[in-house]
């Protein structure tokens, strides 16, 4: 018991439990000194709504850092986990009030150490009930999903036939059984007016390449640059056989781009990378090892242990933090970084996910989320991220929202409305984060 009290866990609770508090505090000054909440009844009112958002805020603290396991799906958060919490909390503080502070006060204990003691007893019960009641996966959910990975029989999406009498292999039957390796890796990289960075990225990117023996082939769409994009990769091409462009067919646009590269490539795999240098090289020989072992995709998340983003900036992370939320509980899966574009794909994914509708950057969104949703093997692995040095970010947040939010949505109908038309029959989803 008193090992577990010590536990990383419990600090994690307290210090939510502390988060929560400033929240809760905070929302009291913004009611009571913004909103002008100054009577009886309107402070009343006041503490009751910035106790029941306090409650769900910390429910999510803890439901993100402490307790990260489990189920997130929307039925297992609203009709089982926020109830039972708030069974806890009001379980906790019932105590606190009824037993612990009258106890105490019955005792001629000081009131200020009562209070210091009913609030750490009112949070070791939160903390016990909310560990063994709230946040526990049940053994049947357990088994299930036990049950679920030992499946074995793996159908293509509807639509995929066609692909496979072109001459693309078949997946086999389960994630490390593929035969067929991957004999060449194609890269694609979107390039709009990147004449300032595209050669130092090409540049790291073939060192790695060289350096692991890996047989590879970069394909650079130039999306419409009006600068010396273009110029630049027609000498790059020239040095290097490797070394690809097409200009983008489709009106401009990341994902008219991507589109475009996912097309013309020719290789067994598919890696989507920036062309800012904000991508690490390392991290594709991580992703072409995990395909070596017969995943269907492969992942990174830059928020995951042994993960490190560099010069982020601040609003695009909060932004980032909570879409990636969203989306992770909307879906119920594990995966915390799904609007990060780079990822790598075996080939029969990317003639599965077909086809795909987004013209812009929700692109990177689309991709993963149809590969999960549509049944296909998945590994996570942690990756590291620097925010360019050199030329302007073309995502804008403000444009981008709404096309977001529509192709989450849009493929979230899919997984629950198309009768698993477009998936494998018997789906294997395996999730694992690679930890160093």
């Amino acid at each position: 018991m008193f090992k577990k009290l010590l536990s990383a866990k419990l600090l994690k609770f307290l210090l939510g439990g502390g988060v929560a508090a400033i929240f809760n505090l905070a929302l009291m000054f913004c009611f009571i000194e913004w909103l002008g909440f100054n009577t009886s009844v309107l402070r009343n009112i006041a503490n009751i709504v910035a106790i029941e958002f306090s409650l769900l805020f910390s429910f999510f603290v803890y439901r993100f850092w402490v307790w990260s396991g489990g189920s997130w799906t929307i039925e297992e958060l609203l009709f089982k986990q926020i109830p039972l919490y708030h069974v806890s909390a009001g379980t906790s503080v019932i105590a606190r009030i009824l037993f612990v502070f009258p106890l105490l006060d019955w005792f001629q204990v000081n009131y200020a150490i009562n209070t210091l003691i009913g609030i750490l007893i009112s949070a070791a019960l939160n903390y016990l009930i909310s560990d063994r009641l709230v946040f526990k996966t049940s053994k049947s959910a357990s088994i299930s999903q036990k049950h679920e990975n030992s499946q074995t029989t793996i159908y293509h999406p509807e639509g995929l036939e066609p692909a496979l009498e072109n001459g693309f292999s078949s997946p086999r039957a389960t994630a490390g059984n593929y035969t067929n390796k991957i004999d060449l890796l194609s890269i694609v990289i979107p390039a709009h007016n990147e004449e300032g960075c595209l050669a130092n990225t090409i540049d790291a990117l073939t060192q790695v390449l060289e350096i692991h023996n890996l047989n590879y082939e970069i394909l650079v769409v130039n999306d419409n640059s009006r600068d010396r994009t273009e110029d630049i990769l027609q000498k790059l091409c020239e040095e290097n056989r490797k070394i690809n462009y097409i200009n983008n067919y489709y009106p401009n646009g990341f994902g008219f781009a991507v589109r475009c590269g996912l097309e013309n490539f020719k290789g067994c795999a598919v890696a989507i990378v920036m062309a800012d240098n904000s991508d690490c090289p390392d991290n594709i020989v991580d992703y072409y090892h995990q395909l070596q072992q017969g995943y269907d995709c492969v992942f990174g998340s830059r928020f995951i242990r042994g993960g490190k983003i560099i010069d982020y900036p601040g609003h695009k992370l909060i932004i980032n933090r909570v879409a990636n939320l969203f989306i992770k509980i909307l879906f119920g899966f594990k995966f915390n970084d799904t609007t990060n574009a780079f990822k790598m794909y075996r080939r029969e994914v990317i003639e599965g996910i077909n086809p795909l509708l987004s013209h812009h950057f929700n692109l990177t969104v689309e991709m993963p989320l149809k590969a999960i949703v549509r049944g296909y093997s998945y590994k996570i692995v942690p990756i590291l991220w620097r925010n360019r040095t050199t030329g302007i970010s073309k995502l804008k947040l403000k444009e981008m929202g709404s096309r977001y939010l529509f192709i989450v949505l849009y493929i979230w109908l899919e997984k629950h409305l198309s009768q698993g038309d477009y998936v494998r029959k018997k789906p294997q989803v395996i999730i694992s984060s690679h930890r160093r």
